[in-house]
């Protein structure tokens, strides 16, 4: 038997997704093969089996380091967002374009006045668009391409006729145009028209009937055909233009209230299916001096995308985008927690120190206030699981004596790992968070000045402080919401919110 001969291409950056037969398949461009063909990673049916042939060893090696490859590199550049665009959401960003900018009738009222090179039409003066009713716009996805537009146009148009009288022409038109969706040069989504055509549907006149046949036939071969496609069909590129100013707006940098901003880039060519437009995009998060805030390796960006099961726009975020927003909030979440009656806790003193540590009560000052200062020491860390969501924070815990504004050595130093179960709404096109202590997940003693000692009897203590003092002023820190992304000028008010693996779901219905 020969020995089988394996073919190694090198792969890169997956450009979509879709599902097949219960299975997801990603698409993984190469060299060396037909673009775009699909990669499938999913189980063969029960009872069925798939003939291999034997691989030598060296061939083994390859298998392996060419898998190892390709998720190291998948990582790296798979999203931090995606937008799943569907007709809906398009639909009513093409209307508001339409009558934000009255586009049709501009270019009616420029079509009714003299153009320089078109001949005027003999037996008739004076003409013009007399009434222009508002269009009937029907869209459709063209999966891999782009967008088919169907616009059905009422419109009157009067002048004088060559007997003397007013005439007018009451016509339906009905414009179809093929758009096709790229990458701009400038990374952002960009609609341009393949072709643009003109029917006229139906035309109705106020002259007398017996002159009907002649002048219909003339003014639709002569006026109507050059009239309307003029009219028209630039009507088309003047929105979709505005699209595109919609599209440059998402992809341009968001503040982040004081602190920063965010901007999300275009990781690769837009993917069009039949039910919607698929955007993977790239979060570029800064500090307010334009420092970068890297985003959190772990959890990994997405590499796989939860199903999109309910209509409407879905926009998935990646626990680590999340995790990086909350970088740039990361200074407001240190606090100094001083003794409060306000709060019902134990006197923060460090009487009740020498109470909970009975091994080093000899070495505490005696009967002196405490101040603990929480600071938050590495980034904050987001989980997302389908039934709960945590946010990580990993502080250390100084606890001194004495007044606040003394200069001092700590007693001693707690590194802790904070749980806090988080909670998501959305207001005014941002997301909100809020927290609850799920748990003081970890606590070890990093120094000391009065002695070793046993750190447990602290953890009930220090975790009615945590709720009690931390989290109200966390909830106060994350009151001013994270930015989320610039859909087309329309708002985010009714917005459905569920966890998925490793992501949070934003279903957006358009009403």
């Amino acid at each position: 038997m020969p020995t089988p001969t394996l073919r190694f291409t090198r792969m890169f950056t997956y450009k979509g997704r879709r599902e097949q037969g219960g299975c997801r398949l990603w698409r993984v461009p190469s060299r060396s093969c037909t673009r775009g063909a699909p990669v499938k990673a999913c189980s063969l049916p029960a009872g069925t089996s798939r003939a291999m042939p034997e691989l030598p060893r060296s061939g083994i090696c390859c298998v392996f380091f060419l898998c190892g490859w390709l998720v190291s590199s998948h990582g790296t550049d798979a999203p931090g967002a995606v937008l799943e665009i569907d007709i809906e959401t398009i639909d009513q960003a093409v209307t508001t374009a339409m009558a934000e900018s009255n586009v049709l009738q501009k270019l009616a009222e420029a079509a009714s006045k003299k153009q320089p090179g078109v001949k005027p039409i003999k037996g008739i003066t004076g003409l013009k668009v007399k009434d222009l009713q508002p269009p009937e716009i029907s869209l459709t996805f063209v999966p891999g391409t782009g967008l088919f537009m169907a616009v059905l146009t009422k419109i009157t148009i009067a002048g004088r006729s060559f007997i003397g009288g007013n005439m007018e022409i009451s016509l339906v038109a009905n414009m179809t145009a093929k758009n096709k969706l790229s990458q701009a040069d400038s990374g952002s989504p960009k609609f341009s028209v393949e072709n643009c055509q003109i029917a006229i549907v139906s035309v109705k006149t106020n002259l007398p009937s017996s002159m009907l046949p002649k002048m219909v036939n003339k003014f639709l071969d002569s006026t109507l055909q050059k009239v309307m496609p003029g009219m028209l069909c630039p009507a088309v590129g003047a929105v979709l233009g505005l699209m595109n100013a919609k599209f440059d707006t998402m992809m341009a940098k968001i503040p982040f209230g004081a602190l920063g901003s965010i901007q999300f880039t275009l990781l690769s060519p837009p993917i069009i299916s039949q039910d919607f437009i698929e955007l993977h995009l790239k979060p570029i998060l800064q500090h307010q001096g334009g420092d970068p805030v890297d985003l959190p390796a772990d959890p990994p960006a997405l590499a796989s995308l939860p199903p999109k099961t309910e209509p409407g726009t879905q926009i998935v975020l990646s626990a680590n985008l999340l995790a990086g927003e909350l970088t740039l909030l990361q200074a407001s979440f240190d606090l100094n927690v001083t003794d409060n009656p306000a709060l019902e806790l134990p006197p923060l003193t460090t009487a009740t120190l020498a109470s909970l540590l009975p091994e080093v009560s000899e070495s505490l000052p005696p009967s002196k206030p405490l101040v603990i200062e929480l600071r938050v020491t590495k980034p904050p860390l987001v989980t997302i699981k389908e039934d709960k969501s945590l946010l990580h924070l990993f502080t250390t815990m100084e606890f001194l004596s004495g007044d606040p504004s003394d200069s001092r050595d700590p007693l001693f130093v707690l590194e802790t790992h904070i749980n806090l179960d988080t909670q998501f709404s959305v207001h005014e096109e941002k997301l909100h968070i809020s927290v609850t202590l799920d748990r003081l997940y970890k606590m070890e003693l990093s120094s000391s000045s009065v002695g070793p000692f046993d750190e447990t009897p602290l953890k009930g203590f220090l975790a009615d402080i945590i709720q009690v003092a931390y989290v109200p002023a966390l909830n106060a820190a994350l009151q001013e919401g994270m930015p989320l992304p610039y859909l087309f000028g329309l708002k985010y008010s009714h917005t459905e919110i569920r966890m998925s693996e490793g992501a949070l779901v934003l279903n957006v219905r358009v009403k």
